[in-house]
């Protein structure tokens, strides 16, 4: 157990500010997340040096298409998350058995010194925390992020966007590149579908941007929940309007999970639809996930139409960028290492 970041007394209670959520734990209370802890007059971290999940991934699987094309990251998850989320395709970290009820917390022991020699020896460009929520394993995350900028390689985010503003821009100068879901356009969803708040999702991927990370969004369109064509327009006017029309959008297909393994799965024609909308409306790179062999995987240049990055699933197969630009008309192509 370790001392956590970011919380204050008051009265009889103590304030975790890490998150929107701001538990108000009483003694040997552990917040919603699972994995903080209040011991006396202190909150602690359950999750320090304890990785419940590592793995070595193709960058694309995170997935950002425009960070470093075709190399490989270190994953690693601890357990816990800040959301609820009824769809969570990796409910087995972040509801782990005895979330909330226990202080004894499953994971091998990995010191943030043993993660960059793991990170450095199968040849990865460094640390993508991800599967279950990063901002729950705050403290062990900033020491890890420390070391492996210290050695020269990169720090990847794959989160809900649910943090607090100071723990955010904490992380500014050790953070590379983020790809942060936008799950709805409705607070009314969030608190039905997450447990979560819009707003402050809104407000973190403002702030990534101005923090000058690259930047990728993520949505999971759900039939009949999160597909309707008001919806993916805000979603669509926010990214163009908030954080650029070069910022790639990844709307991916639905599969059923967890609470929600009673719906179906999103319809191919749906993800290709919202796809197309989202370039006619000025967006340059939308992508389809979890739709192998789509056209939607490729990366087409927004200014002569050709193939740039041609990909099936996680592997590229073509590759025409040279120095950040299209081979074929010289286009500025955004991105980090294209």
């Amino acid at each position: 157990m370790r001392e956590a970041e970011f919380y204050k007394k008051q009265e009889d209670k103590i304030i975790c500010e890490l998150c929107p959520h701001r538990c108000k734990l009483k003694d040997n209370e552990i917040g919603i997340c699972g994995v903080r802890v209040r011991k006396g007059d202190k909150l602690h971290t359950l999750v320090y040096n304890r990785a419940a999940s590592i793995a070595v991934d193709p960058i694309e699987k995170k997935p950002l298409f425009h960070f470093h094309p075709s190399k490989n990251i270190l994953s690693i998850a601890t357990l816990g998350c800040n959301m609820f989320c009824r769809f969570c395709q990796n409910y087995t970290l972040s509801f782990f058995e005895g979330k909330g009820k226990t202080e004894e917390i499953v994971g091998e022991e990995y010191s943030p010194d043993d993660l960059v020699l793991i990170a450095k020896k199968y040849d990865s460009m460094g640390i993508a925390y991800t599967y279950n929520e990063p901002t729950v394993f705050y403290e062990y995350l900033k020491d890890i992020s420390v070391k492996i900028k210290e050695n020269g390689l990169k720090n990847v985010w794959v989160t809900n966007g649910y943090i607090e503003e100071e723990p955010q821009l904490a992380m500014e100068g050790l953070v590379d590149a983020v790809n942060n879901d936008l799950k709805f356009f409705s607070d009314k969803k969030y608190k039905k579908y997450t447990g979560a708040s819009l707003k402050p999702v809104l407000e973190t991927i403002k702030k990534w941007k101005k923090m000058g990370v690259w930047l990728e969004i993520t949505t999971l369109i759900i039939p009949g929940v999160n597909d309707d064509e008001k919806e993916i327009d805000d979603i669509i006017g926010f990214i163009k309007d908030e954080i650029g029309v070069d910022t790639p959008w990844h709307i991916s297909k639905f599969h059923p999970s967890y609470k929600m393994s009673d719906y179906p799965p999103t319809p191919n024609e749906t993800i290709k639809k919202i796809r197309e909308r989202g370039l006619e409306q000025g967006l340059n790179f939308v992508y389809s996930g979890n739709l192998w062999g789509d056209e939607g995987e490729n990366t087409y240049c927004p200014s002569c139409g050709k193939i740039l990055i041609k990909r099936t699933g996680y592997k590229i197969s073509e590759y025409n960028i040279r120095d950040g630009r299209c081979s074929f008309c010289g286009e500025n192509i955004k991105g980090e290492g294209l």
